[in-house]
């Protein structure tokens, strides 16, 4: 069956004027988060209604011309690195831990779509910016394969042109506000309708929803008061955004394009000014400058081509480009950039802001950013470069410009949790490889700096060092609302800050956050449960005998999407589960601090298996005396073992656990913390850990180890103690009254 870029007709709705439409799921915006939304929400079995500005599904990579995506260094290598100098097949096993399934599913399909010489290649446009890049049709086709089958079944229900004009509330009388549905209305009917939902997503581009429900949220860059962040000035600054860019794709074409006018206020407003644009990639080298013609494979042109004919760095004619350049310095007369002179802006728009303003000053913005994407586009035409040709078959637009701007700031909901500058910079994190790992992550993401393309506006914050970031994770309370339940926070309206949306907007960030949130509305509604009962500090029952968040964790785990950052555990790893959950929790090594690697088939020594064991044991949050072990005692005020000293990290959970029975040393007052922990050994262990357990069930859970003295794997141990944890987690669920009764489970 044929796919193509736009879908047919006769699989959208278009609502009647005053229609109602019911869902169990409402997904709101045009957005790359509200497509991968959607898609995971399907997946988990969920029916969907997703309404949104265009007929193109896909945000970024479509709608908004930038197929090439905005991939962080553990994904693409350093710009200006020859690709023969590049390892194609690390980077497409790099796809294996840094992204969902689901995600790389999308990459490898465009990959497929947009063969070069007759084949897949990793990088089919040969962008130096980005790893993957492709035209924004056959990302459009990629799209639109996954969601086919939904449609044709009516599980998705896709209404297209629509704008969000209302949001219906059920206002608190004591507690949360709720959100119950969305009022639109039709761009090109111009029909009003409404969709009534349990639960909405707000994954709009600018976080319209939080604007018009009047929601708790923040716009531009807050005060150092407001969000804890020694950066920031004392005052916040909400006219400092960052810049949107209209982009347009361009071909390198045999003759001469076709020629775009120079938009009304060529040279004469202030964003129209040619000044501004130039055709040469200057690069600082020490006291020198160097300087990258427009088709040098360092220069602009291929700095995000998405298509070329041969598997070459050099551009030749045919190949086809997205121009989405920001700041480059430039020079008088076509010389080296000088001291003191300004810089050009390419085609960003850094004269405005969309956020915050009335809906009359948006769509002048709007258009004002338009107008200088085509007053760069003449200046290139006229000033050497006759032959670009717009390629509007690829924008689904007249010019070759894209149908909507690319956004990089929306208006921020305050969520349960706030991501912060010190959350996420390398600063705060010296000589560690991660950021901070959230407890209740459900993704990660990485881009190497707090990228901001600030607007005009005067107070934009300097970060200094503090623009370089590490591998971060997404806190699950960052998609929920404070105070108002039925929503969900996607896209870019999620929990950051002004500084922090600088990396999570990204385009495989922003695909982890809708693929997190979809998953989210599938599970609660499943459920039966409002979405802020998984919040990790949600108040519940006490006899709930495992956090809500985590069952939700370990959901997301079997699709593929992983919570914890590790570069040699892939999605599709047997433990996947197993290793994610127990990480997620903390259980991590002082070496993983510096390393990405968990190092699955190093040997663990026994002072971390015993740490290991009893983190395990305290995290499952409750009363283990049921079964004869009490994780939360204190350790002896003298220590058992010589070898083993109060600051020893592993001293407190050998002390509690020797206490126990469960773990003993090896003579003469010895522990060997360092001495390898044995296959035999953590038998014994499991044994006396659960004594009421049946011959079975010990067998199950460590299946295939034996009493010998190979020594145990990481791998090995993880395995074990997640089988242990899930084996506590039911013994306490099913059967309490039993155990109580000293019986065997």
């Amino acid at each position: 069956m044929t796919v193509n870029a736009l879908l047919e007709a006769a699989v959208l709705y278009r609502p009647e004027m005053d229609e109602t439409c019911q869902s169990p799921l409402l997904v709101v915006g045009g957005s790359t988060a509200a497509y991968a939304a959607t898609l995971a929400a399907l997946q988990a079995g969920v029916k969907v209604c997703l309404v949104q500005p265009q007929l193109v599904v896909g945000g970024q990579f479509t709608a908004q011309g930038l197929p090439a995506s905005d991939d962080g260094k553990l994904l693409t290598p350093a710009p200006l690195i020859p690709e023969d100098q590049r390892d194609p097949q690390q980077l497409l096993e790099s796809e294996l831990f840094a992204l969902s399934r689901s995600q790389r599913q999308f990459r490898q399909r465009q990959r497929q779509l947009q063969p070069v010489g007759g084949q897949a290649i990793a990088n089919p446009g040969g962008s130096w910016v980005s790893h993957l890049s492709v035209t924004p049709v056959v990302a459009a086709i990629a799209l639109n394969e996954a969601i086919l089958p939904f449609l044709n079944r009516g599980q998705l229900t896709l209404i297209p042109w629509a704008d969000p004009l209302e949001v219906l509330l059920e206002q608190p009388v004591d507690g949360n506000r709720k959100v119950l549905g969305v009022r639109f209305c039709d761009r090109k009917t111009e029909h009003t309708f409404t969709v009534i939902a349990p639960i909405t997503i707000e994954a709009t581009d600018l976080g319209d929803l939080l604007e018009l429900a009047e929601l708790p949220s923040r716009v531009g860059q807050e005060g150092r008061l407001e969000t804890g962040e020694a950066a920031l000035p004392l005052e916040a600054r909400p006219l400092c955004q960052q810049a949107i860019t209209f982009c347009a794709i361009l071909e390198r074409s045999v003759e001469a394009g076709i020629p775009l006018q120079a938009p009304p206020g060529y040279d004469l407003e202030p964003w129209l000014l040619s000044q501004d644009f130039t055709s040469t990639f200057w690069v600082q080298a020490g006291q020198d400058w160097q300087g990258y013609s427009f088709y040098d494979i360092n220069g602009i042109f291929r700095y995000r081509r998405l298509y070329r004919t041969q598997d070459l760095l050099e551009v030749l004619p045919t190949d086809v480009t997205v121009l989405n350049w920001a700041t480059s310095p430039r020079g008088v007369g076509g010389g080296p950039p000088q001291p003191g002179k300004p810089l050009g802006c390419g085609n960003d728009y850094p004269f405005g802001r969309l956020v915050g303003v009335s809906r009359t000053q948006r769509q002048q913005e709007i258009q004002r950013a338009r107008d200088r994407t085509q007053a760069f586009v003449h200046y290139l035409q006229t000033h050497g470069f006759p032959e670009l040709n717009p390629r509007s078959d690829l924008t689904w637009t007249e010019d070759g410009i894209a149908l909507e701007p690319y956004i990089r700031e929306a208006r921020r909901g305050i969520a349960l949790t706030t991501i912060r500058h010190q959350d996420v910079a390398a600063q705060f994190f010296p000589d560690e490889v991660r950021a901070r790992t959230f407890s209740d992550s459900v993704g990660i993401g990485q881009y190497h700096y707090l990228d901001v393309h600030p607007n005009h506006a005067e107070g934009h914050v300097e970060l200094g060092i503090g623009h370089d970031a590490l591998p971060f994770t997404l806190p699950l309370g960052a998609l929920i609302p404070i105070d108002t339940n039925g929503l969900i926070l996607s896209a870019k309206s999620i929990g950051t800050t002004h500084i922090t949306n600088a990396a999570y907007r990204m385009h495989p960030m922003e695909w982890a956050i809708g693929e997190a949130g979809g998953h989210l509305a599938a599970f609660a509604l499943q459920a039966g449960i409002e979405v802020r009962d998984l919040a990790w500090e949600h108040p519940r029952p006490l006899a709930d005998p495992q956090p809500l968040t985590r069952q939700f964790q370990a959901h997301l785990t079997r699709q593929g999407i992983p919570l914890v950052w590790f570069n040699d555990i892939s999605h599709d790893d047997p433990d996947f589960e197993a290793i994610q959950l127990l990480s997620v929790s903390g259980l991590m090594e002082a070496e993983d601090s510096k390393s990405l690697h968990f190092n699955p088939h190093n040997p663990v020594r026994r002072d971390y298996a015993a740490a290991a064991l009893h983190q395990v044991l305290i995290q499952l949050q409750f009363p283990l005396s049921e079964i004869g072990i009490l994780a939360s005692a204190s350790p002896s005020s003298l220590p058992t073992f010589i070898d083993l000293s109060p600051s020893h990290f592993a001293y407190a959970s050998v002390e509690v656990l020797f206490a126990q029975g469960i773990v003993i040393g090896i003579g003469n007052q010895q522990f060997a913390p360092e001495q390898l922990l044995t296959h035999g050994q953590l038998v014994i262990i499991v044994s006396k850990l659960l004594p009421k357990l049946r011959p079975e069930q010990t067998s199950a859970i460590l299946a295939e180890f034996s009493e010998d003295s190979e020594p145990v794997t990481k791998r090995d141990l993880f395995r074990v103690l997640y089988r242990l944890e899930q084996f506590i987690l039911e013994f306490r669920q099913i059967a309490p009254s039993e155990n109580k009764k000293g019986q065997s489970v």
